[in-house]
């Protein structure tokens, strides 16, 4: 491995050339690196310089922070607590296995690809060591902290409301994972006790930071991997061929934010869906499906064809089956490109009971 600046360059590595993909969550060392000093030898630790105020800022911008530490955890979450900065770190992994594998836990949690992610460490072994196994994690020397908010990669085009909330929004999804392990009922009972309220409506020029955020960010549940610009986006809002339509989700925890993007081409004839992606925080929700059915439903209304464009790639096969699953079936295939119609538009099942839901009269 080989470190140029604060970026890993390697064989299977990102380069500084190019776009730039943005981390979602930065994952913290803690001896020498968030701390001065090693705590299993019984030094007096104290905060590196810049360290709080780089926690702050990054957590200002949504970018979620954890760690991955070789330690004993009660003793590095006491000094962690002591220091007032538990709130700030989802999913903390502080054990003695690799640092590679408590990484790989750290995205499986959260529910990220590990190429969003980046890892500092004062220590050249641990750097090699999460390169060689994770060689799509950027990887940050400890003597680069104060500069580590100047990155490109730390800065967000756009810092929206959901950015600032990301963090909170993520505690309530860890207090509702908890609820839900511990029923012991159906699935959908479950659900039904969450409360959720869902809406959906024609984006408004407020809502294109985050539309583009929303593309930019969504990798699993992105039927096309498209991105757009806020400019982009503008010029759909204006066009008399298009719709944007942006959806929204609270329970009794909070709300999950701006988590849903539609785009449809439209025609006299015929509704083709251009890009339907959906937050991996919404998952388990079922409200794909809820989109769906609700475009069959107004494709039907209209008398008009419903074809949507699918692009697959290793990470969007759940997209491709809940279209499957919604009734549509391939008419056309090129290459990764494929066409799919919905041709069962008088057999649309009710939306689930569980969920109270918000639709626009017209669009």
């Amino acid at each position: 491995m080989r470190l140029e600046g604060f970026l890993q360059i390697s064989g299977k590595g990102r380069y500084l050339t190019g776009a730039v993909k943005k981390t979602k969550c930065l994952v913290w060392d803690l001896d020498n690196t968030l701390w001065s000093g090693t705590l299993i030898e019984g030094d007096r630790v104290t905060l590196k310089e810049n360290a709080v105020e780089t926690i702050k800022t990054l957590d200002s911008r949504g970018i979620l922070q954890s760690i991955a530490s070789k330690n004993d955890y009660n003793t590095a979450m006491s000094k962690i607590l002591e220091f007032g900065l538990e709130e700030f770190f989802l999913y903390p992994q502080i054990n003695w296995g690799p640092k590679s594998e408590s990484i790989k836990k750290i995205a499986e949690l959260i529910n990220i690809g590990a190429d969003t992610l980046a890892f500092i460490d004062d220590q050249e072994f641990e750097l090699d060591e999460v390169s060689f196994s994770l060689p799509e994690v950027m990887c940050i020397r400890a003597a680069s902290l104060d500069r580590v908010v100047e990155m490109e990669e730390m800065n967000p085009v756009f810092i929206t409301e959901d950015s600032k909330n990301r963090r909170l929004m993520y505690m309530a999804d860890m207090e509702r994972n908890k609820a839900e392990e511990s029923y012991s009922g159906p699935k959908e009972e479950f659900l039904s006790t969450l409360g959720m309220v869902f809406d959906i409506s024609s984006a408004s020029t407020e809502d294109l930071k985050r539309a583009e955020e929303l593309t930019v960010r969504t990798n699993q549940l992105n039927t096309t991997g498209y991105t757009y610009s806020y400019d982009e986006l503008d010029g759909f809002i204006k066009s008399s061929g298009h719709l944007l339509l942006i959806a929204s989700l609270s329970d009794r925890y909070g709300t999950y934010g701006k988590i849903g993007l539609v785009l449809i081409e439209v025609s006299e004839s015929a509704w083709i869906i251009k890009l339907l992606l959906m937050s991996c925080r919404v998952m388990s929700r079922g409200v794909g499906a809820i989109v769906i059915n609700y475009l069959r439903n107004e494709a039907r209304k209209r008398g008009v064809k419903l074809l949507a464009e699918m692009i697959q790639n290793d990470r969007n096969r759940m997209m491709y089956v809940t279209y499957k699953f919604s009734g549509f079936t391939d008419i056309s295939r090129e290459g990764q490109t494929i066409i799919m119609e919905n041709k069962s538009l008088d057999d649309i099942p009710p939306y689930p009971e569980y969920v109270k839901l918000r639709f626009p009269k017209f669009l």
